[in-house]
């Protein structure tokens, strides 16, 4: 059996996570996006409307993170809130018409710089380094 040494697999799981994460900063710094912010911004262009309990599981980020990500996207008029129709209870984010401007110009760099972190690392290694971690992801629930 193979024996994990020092927590080395969370080790490297994260310090891949933190250098991949921040080429992808990098990217949205133009914008004065933060990722978790960029994720929000994603989660809200796929669809009309969520609510935070959807855009909090998205995002990766506890309710009250999300809350003050959200309402400074609210200040910067790149999404708003809304009350549910269907459930007066129940408040909605979506993505306003200036945050689907940014969210699609953005999206064409986010693409060209994970298509040179794949080119980088290689095709064959960056598929089977996706399809470990979906495996992981889902044993591990």
């Amino acid at each position: 059996m193979l024996q994990v040494q020092e927590a080395r697999l969370v080790d490297l799981v994260s310090h891949a996570e933190r250098r991949l994460a921040r080429r992808i900063e990098r990217v949205l710094e133009s914008r004065e996006l933060s990722l978790d912010q960029w994720r929000v911004l994603c989660c809200l262009a796929e669809g009309e409307g969520h609510p935070m309990s959807e855009i909090a599981d998205y995002a990766m980020v506890p309710a009250p993170t999300l809350t003050k990500i959200v309402d400074r996207l609210i200040d910067r008029s790149l999404v708003y809130r809304r009350v549910d129709d269907a459930d007066r209870r129940r408040i909605l984010v979506f993505l306003a018409a200036r945050g689907r401007q940014v969210h699609r110009r953005l999206s064409a760099e986010v693409v060209r710089e994970e298509q040179a972190i794949v080119e980088q690392i290689g095709t064959d290694d960056t598929e089977g380094f996706l399809a470990l971690l979906d495996r992981i992801v889902g044993r591990l629930g």
